[in-house]
């Protein structure tokens, strides 16, 4: 439980978090910058960037589908 507490308590940005979400949604990463980012990043909120991501990711999906279908 207290590496829980200790885990979310983590110093690093939400941009940076975002940042290394993006990087990992295009999957190219060094290993040294995830092992860099494992260990400052907080959990949770690599959780909501990680949603926020995949939930544009389907809206840019979808809109470049019903652009292309009404044509």
């Amino acid at each position: 439980m207290g590496d829980l507490k200790q885990a979310t308590q983590r110093k690093a940005s939400f941009l940076a978090t975002i940042k290394a979400v993006l990087w990992s949604f295009l999957g190219i990463r060094k290993k040294s910058s995830y092992e860099q980012d494992a260990a400052q990043l907080n959990p949770v909120h690599v959780i909501i960037a990680g949603i926020l991501g995949a939930a544009i990711f389907i809206a840019t999906l979808i809109l470049v589908v019903k652009a292309v279908v009404a044509k």
